[in-house]
């Protein structure tokens, strides 16, 4: 049987594009060599805000006296937090699987691997078996990225350290938590185990937490979690990992130090997952390990397409959802492209960051003439209501001559359910006058857009 599609990899990109290629029509097959849903949903978003939510719980239960509200004695019970995690990835995976199965999809459980090209088409060898298709999607995601330091593959292998993967897994709760890497994962892992009661200290090597998060919304980040007791060192290069310890260079120079530990988690970043899934028989392109691809997931090689994590470009699980429909689209031939510009980003820590579109740096460091305006989400009166002591911050930034929305960053409770309509703002280029006639429901946080617009 030769197959319309051949999907390499059952996460958020593979899975969904399998539904809208099955949808359309077309025989698919995706192979997948762990569990549907990739790291997502099993190893990533959906575990990590399950505990998080829990955390969030916690923190209520222990602080709800600004409000009024009195509990005594609360305590959390990590392994039940973690059976909770595992029912829910199960319902979800199990939902995805089923979908798949409504639509005709054809699921192997194997590692494929890219044999070539023949005359009937591109052959993939998955479970001892080779399988023919007249297209090909590589969606085979990403890995943790555990760097060369001393000690810390080993670390790895002992149980001390963990990746993402090992710590929402884990069933005890550590008196001690370091985390190296100051992003998305790291942080939200350090506000998790900071609810529950481990010591946690963040060694971040950029004298800033959270990537590409705008400055002023980082820094209220790390003044809220320093409050909480989570330490944090700046500037920081981590040198050996040995036993009980993570030894680091501090900023500014000057001796060795260490932090000691009971367990370490290793947030450093994720790398694109090409290596052993035969690229290289078919000729694709790759870039600094990721396949290279254009805004269609079009790869060099024709009948090749790629999407998600595996082509290095946003790295996000919605992202790789827009670029497996992409993808299936341009396949169709239909005409559509993916705006990297208009992507959202969350980090569901408490209080949560958003952000999409350009920060004021970027735009500068694009040559864009543009105009940043801050305003506090005291501003509304449902945050002033649901936020004792709050210090969130909404920002907008917009090009100067037009008024044309570039981007909105913003730190506070309900910012990730906000994010997607300022999303859709900065896709469609609106200005900041057309913000100004906009009818926000009242109260709701996100009427501070409305209050911004109106500064530019």
């Amino acid at each position: 049987m030769t197959y319309d599609l051949i999907i390499l990899g059952g996460g958020p990109a593979g899975y969904n594009a399998a539904e809208r290629a099955a949808g359309a029509g077309m025989k698919t097959l995706v192979i997948e060599e762990r569990a549907l849903g990739g790291v997502c949903l099993n190893e990533g978003c959906i575990p990590t805000k399950t505990l998080l939510y829990s955390a969030k719980v916690y923190d209520h239960a222990k602080h709800g006296e600004k409000y009024g509200v009195k509990t005594e004695g609360a305590t959390i019970d990590h392994s039940f937090v973690i059976d909770r995690k595992d029912r829910v990835v199960k319902m979800l995976t199990g939902g995805v699987a089923a979908a798949l199965r409504g639509l005709g999809v054809e699921v192997v459980n194997a590692s494929g691997v890219i044999n070539g090209r023949g005359p009937e088409g591109l052959s993939v060898e998955a479970g001892g078996k080779e399988y023919v298709g007249k297209r090909l999607l590589i969606c085979t995601g990403s890995e943790a990225s555990v760097p060369p330091i001393p000690g810390l593959r080993e670390s790895v292998a002992s149980g001390f350290g963990m990746t993402n993967r090992e710590i929402l897994a884990m069933r005890e709760i550590p008196k001690r938590l370091a985390v190296i890497g100051g992003g998305v994962i790291g942080l939200e892992m350090a506000s998790y185990f900071n609810s529950v009661g481990s010591e946690v200290t963040v060694i971040e090597m950029l004298d800033h937490i959270g990537g590409p998060t705008d400055a002023d919304i980082a820094a209220i980040l790390l003044k809220n979690y320093a409050a909480r007791g989570v330490k944090f060192l700046l500037g920081a290069r981590v040198t050996s990992v040995g036993t009980g310890r993570v030894n680091y260079l501090p900023a500014g120079g000057g001796a060795e130090a260490s932090v000691p530990c009971d367990r370490v988690l290793i947030s450093i970043g994720r790398r694109a997952r090409t290596a052993g899934i035969g690229l290289e028989s078919v000729g694709v392109l790759t870039e600094r390990g990721a396949v290279v691809t254009n805004g269609r997931g079009q790869t060099n090689v024709a009948g090749i397409w790629a999407a998600g994590d595996v082509n290095g470009r946003s790295m996000l699980a919605h992202t790789a959802y827009r670029e497996g429909e992409a993808a299936v689209r341009d396949m169709l031939g239909q005409k559509d492209e993916v705006d990297y510009d208009a992507i959202p980003s969350v980090i569901y820590t408490n209080p949560e960051v958003a952000s999409v579109g350009l920060t004021a740096a970027a735009a500068k460091a694009r040559g864009i003439d543009a105009v940043e305006k801050k305003v506090t989400m005291k501003m509304s009166g449902r945050y002033v209501a649901e936020n004792e002591g709050g210090d969130g911050i909404l920002k907008l930034v917009a090009g100067r001559e037009h008024g044309n929305i570039l981007g909105i960053h913003m730190i506070g409770n309900y910012a990730s359910e906000i994010i997607y309509g300022c999303a859709i703002i900065v896709e469609r280029e609106m200005r900041a006058k057309d913000l100004q006639k906009f009818v926000f429901p009242h109260p709701t946080v996100g009427e501070v857009i409305r209050e911004a617009a109106f500064s530019i």
